[in-house]
Order: structure tokens, then sequence, then C-alpha cells
């Protein structure tokens, strides 16, 4: 894609936009309405991916799915659900992951423009990054309920999606979900990422959100109380299919051993109320006399009520696990078995720390990460997303926005001018260099002294990274290896993360942190008529400047960050916080949802460049 420059008419810009190939990465309830915007706007081929298969929850946003989808291919039920709205538009689907090795650099720079319409943190920083280095632009997009974002991102003009920081997904220790739990959260985590998987799953699949503790003495401790619950569990289970009394067995060792054991901690209960003990026998006879309390999820259930559930959720697992083999079952919240497991282990355990039971509809929105999402706030958003593309195909560069949708009579949308590249940003700050090389005939080491050393002038404290170091000063253990032996190709697009100092004559007058470069992108790339006579490369015909990186700045004193705060409530004082707010994406199955995150004083914008066009950069920074 040219620069942004020389503005174009609308009509030569929409004619410029339907002659491109598009590619879509998402089709969930964004991804199905810029599907459907593609299509009437006559692009003449779209290029559709997404890996998730379609969920009985995506029925009430996603318009291009119907109930017997459920379970299918989101992408290629979208292509052949939409391609009737044009049938002269070429669409491809893919059911696949946008970070799989073959959609590399390469395979990116085939599109004139790309539309994120991801679900989950990760991805969406995969395809930021390959959309820089293949300068191809992209437009970002998220909602969540009524509130909505849309980002423009072109290389080298604009901020990228980690020119400011993302929160990142909460995750609980284990030491609190295990023993001191003092939210309903941590019940539900609890029951489906720990008790669940350990009764009926694989336990190696166990949920990232427990995450794991670092090793001093303490938490030694409750790794190995963890590990030794596990083994009983695991005992346990393979009781379900062969006796009648496993249910006893297990409810006496969840709710009545294990918390008594907790109970007889010293210390533990100094300041907080010790959990409460369930007696099988009293509740067991209290439950036979229910009927059927499961069949109204938006209820509080009782204790009773939960009792009997539990029971007969395990009972109804277990006869599905006996014909499961060695799988075992896993969690989804659109499964009434799981679910109902989930809701009442979570609720018997909340009761027995005197945390607030919740209905078996709330613990499944917080069991599945579900946040009511809206089709309107879906179709606006995608509505957008095509405005803002049209404006990078007319080159303008004044007109480029960050739009922000919010829940407000008088002003429903708020657009920034868009920010400059964040020149401390970890992904975007890079040199891009192509490298033509015979990959079977050139090693490691001529790559480090002849190019790095010798042509680019790097110092000897130089790394090279692929997806992990596979060369620096004091790792030269693959330095007489050949690039192909390390996996390194053109046809495979191999990117090198190149870092260093570079060479100076007086280092005696100059610290490193002066000489240290901004990162090199190597892309690796095939060399064509070698001849064996001749270097396995060929250098650029021109020299390489790689920069410096800039300087880190001082921290502000605290004079300087009170007069900031200041300043900043008298410059968004005449806006509503949710539009000043940094939507951000967290990972949510199945969903299009951003996360507004907090944001910091403008204290932490003095690391910024201005904004195009204005005089003083507002522009947040969410908090890490």
């Amino acid at each position: 894609m040219s620069e942004i420059s020389n503005k174009v008419s609308f009509g030569e810009a929409l004619k410029r936009f339907q002659d491109s190939k598009v590619l879509l990465v998402g089709a969930g309830g964004i991804g199905c309405e810029l599907l459907k915007n593609l299509l009437m706007s006559n692009v003449k081929e779209i290029c559709i991916i997404d890996l998730d298969t379609i969920d009985l929850s995506n029925l009430n946003r996603q318009f291009l799915f119907r109930k017997h989808h459920v379970k299918q291919s989101k992408a290629i039920v979208a292509m052949k659900t939409a391609q009737s709205f044009n049938p002269n538009v070429k669409i491809e689907a893919i059911q696949a992951n946008i970070k799989e090795p073959q959609f590399n650099v390469r395979w990116f720079r085939q599109f004139g423009i790309v539309f994120n319409a991801l679900d989950n943190l990760d991805a969406r920083r995969h395809v930021n990054k390959l959309c820089l280095l293949a300068e191809v632009p992209l437009v970002e997009s998220g909602t969540t309920g009524f509130l909505g974002q849309v980002q423009v991102i072109v290389h080298g003009k604009t901020e990228c999606y980690d020119c400011n920081p993302k929160e990142q997904p909460k995750v609980y220790p284990v030491c609190t979900i295990r023993s001191t739990p003092s939210q309903t959260i941590h019940c539900i985590v609890w029951a489906k990422s720990y008790f669940f998987p350990q009764l009926f799953g694989d336990d190696e699949g166990n949920d990232d959100r427990i995450q794991n503790v670092a090793q001093n003495e303490a938490q030694k401790k409750e790794v190995e109380e963890l590990a030794r619950e596990t083994r009983e569990l695991a005992e346990l289970r393979k009781s379900l299919v062969t006796d009648s009394n496993a249910f006893d067995k297990i409810f006496e060792k969840i709710y009545f051993k294990d918390i008594a054991r907790l109970r007889a901690v010293p210390d533990m209960w100094t300041y907080r109320t010790p959990p409460t003990v369930l007696d099988i026998n009293e509740l067991g006879q209290k439950a036979s006399h229910l009927s059927s309390p499961w069949l109204d999820e938006q209820k509080v259930w009782t204790l009773e009520e939960n009792f009997s559930v539990l029971k007969s959720s395990i009972q109804r697992l277990s006869k599905r696990l006996k014909h499961s083999g060695s799988e075992g079952l896993s969690f989804d919240k659109d499964d009434k078995d799981t679910m109902d497991f989930v809701a009442a282990s979570a609720n018997l355990r909340a009761y027995s720390f005197g945390i607030e039971q919740n209905s078996e509809f709330d613990i499944k929105q917080m069991a599945g990460n579900i946040i009511p999402a809206i089709a309107t706030t879906n179709a606006v958003i995608a509505g957008l997303c095509v405005t803002e593309a049209l404006k990078v195909y007319q080159h303008n560069s004044d007109e480029l926005k960050n739009v922000f949708m919010a829940k407000r009579a008088d002003r429903v949308f708020h657009g920034e001018k868009i920010c400059g590249p964040n020149p401390y940003c970890p992904t975007c700050a890079f040199k891009h260099l192509k490298l033509p090389v015979d990959q079977n005939r050139m090693l490691l080491k001529d790559l480090v002294k002849c190019f790095l050393q010798d042509f680019l002038h790097y110092s000897e404290e130089v790394s090279v990274l692929k997806e992990d170091l596979i060369y620096d000063v004091d790792f030269d253990d693959n330095s007489n290896s050949t690039l192909a032996d390390l996996g390194i190709s053109g046809e495979k697009n191999t990117i090198l993360t190149i870092l260093g100092e570079e060479r100076s004559d007086n280092e005696e007058t100059m610290d490193s942190q002066s000489l240290t470069r901004i990162p090199l992108l190597l892309e690796i790339i095939t060399m064509e008529h070698t001849d064996p006579s001749c270097t396995p490369f060929r250098l650029p015909s021109e020299a390489i400047v790689i920069p410096l990186k800039p300087e880190p700045l001082q921290s502000a004193s605290d004079t300087e960050k009170e007069m900031v705060d200041t300043m900043e409530v008298e410059d968004v004082s005449e806006v509503m916080p949710s539009e000043k707010e940094i939507i951000d994406i967290e990972v949510i199955e199945g969903e299009d949802v951003p996360k507004p995150s907090t944001v910091e004083p403008r204290a932490s914008s003095l690391k910024r460049k201005p904004s195009i066009g204005d005089k003083t950069d507002t522009k947040k920074k969410p908090k890490n």
C-alpha cells in the first residue's frame, strides 16, 4: 500500500477499494456484519479466516448462522450464507489459526487492507505485527454492549495496536482459589478449572487462569498440598463408573474433609471467618423431598437444591465419562450437565466460605466469560470500519480517526485524531530489511560477521532471535550451522530479530545505552540464480542506517505530576468518562468484546509525540 499522500476523490477511492483483495480475520459478531458490508460494497475478492466453530450462544447476534449450523466452522458457514448477497464476489473461507506459520508476511502482502474482528489480545497483536511488516493497512475494531471502537493502523503513519499498553486478562493465584476464596468468581474458577477437570476432564488442560505460584517456601507447601488433593481426586475419579457410592465419597472429601483440614491450619483464620463444613447426611435428607430444582436457572438455589443438582449432574456426567474413553469431558457453557455441575459445586463452596451464591444464569455468564453483546452495536462498528477504510484509500490522513461509540443521547460518536507511532513501542519501533540468501550455503556466523558486524556495523554484543535465541556472544553453538539447518529459509519467509549496539571507535566516552539500536527485523528471502563461487547472500546496494533507541525519559517530579493531573481534569471535564476510555480486548470465548481499561494521568503522554494535527497530545494510555 502506498503512503498516505496525494489525496484522491471518493469515487476513485471506492474503485480502488472494490478492486482490492481484502482479508477479514474473524467471523463473529463484527465479522458477520463486516462480511455483509464488504459484499454490499462490491469488493472483488474477500478472504475470511476463523478457527472457531459456531456456538448456540452466537445465534442471537451473528445473523449468518442458524441452529443447524451449531458446531460447524464459522468461516465456512459465513461464506456459504453470505455468498448469495453478491454472487459476483469471490470469497475464500479458511478454518485455521491466523498464527499458523503458513500465514506469514508474504501471505499478508497479497491483501490491500486487513480488517480485524478478533476476540483475543494475543491474536490481535500477531495480526498487528504482520500487517506492520507487510506494510498493509489494518482496521481494528471491538464492541461491548453499547460501546465500540474502530482504530486505523498504517505502518509508519499511525500508532499501532501495541503503542498503548493493554490490560492483561485476569489471573487468580492458586492459594486464593484453593484455600481462601473471597469472591464468587474464585469459587466459579475453582469449580470450572480445578474440580471439574480433576473429575471428568484432562487435568493437563486446566484453565490458565489458575496461575502458577512462585517457588518460595510457603507457596511450595501450597503446591504440595494441591498435588496431594489432586491424587486423592484421581483415585475417586476411578470409582465414578464402578462405585455406586462415588458421589458420597466425593462430597465427603471436598466439602467436609478438605474444609476441615483448612479450618485446622494455624493462624489462617485470625482475621477472617473460617469456612463451614457441610454434612452430607443432613443435606441428603432435606434434598430427598425436592423435585427438579434445576429447571429454573434464573433462581438462586437453596443449599439443599444445590446439593441435589450436584448429585444429579455427577451421575449424568459419570455415565458420559464411561463412554468417552480416555479423552474425558470438557466444560461447555452450553452443555446443561457441565453447567449444572459448575453452578452447584461453586454455590456449595461459596456457602462454605460465607460468599453470596448466584443463579445458574449468572454463573454461566461468568464461567463462560459472556459479556452481553448487542447486534446493533456490531452493525454500527462494522459500518465505521468500511468508512475508515475508504479514507485510507483516499490517502486522507487528515480525516483518519480512531472512533469511539458510547451510549449517550446527545453524541453517540467520539473521534480522536490519529497519533503518530510511539517511538518507545516494542512492536512498531523497528527497522525492517530484506536479505536474499542461499540458506543451504550460508552459515549463521557469516550472517553475524559479514552482514551484521561488517556491513551494518553492529558491535560484538549482537543477538539473533528466531522464536528463541539462536546466537549471541555467549551462545555461539549454532555458528557453524547453515541457515537451512536452523529452519531459516526464504520459502518459510523467516523473520529474524536482531538486537544489539552500534560499533563505536570511542566506546570509552559513550555508554552502551546511547549506542543501543532499535530492533532490526530481518526478513529472509530466497536468492535466485545462486553461483556456488559467490557469497551466499546479496548485500543491499545502498548503505543502511539502523536508528538508535531514544534515550529513556526521566520520571516526572511530583510537582509536574500534580500539574499534569490538574491540566487533565480541565481538558476532559466536558467529555463523558466512557468516551475517554481506551477500549481493550480480553480473551473471551466467541465474543467480539472489548473491555474498557483504566486511563492513566497525562504524565504518561510525556513519552509520546503530539497527535497529528494537534498542538497537545491528549491520548490516554491504559495502565498495565
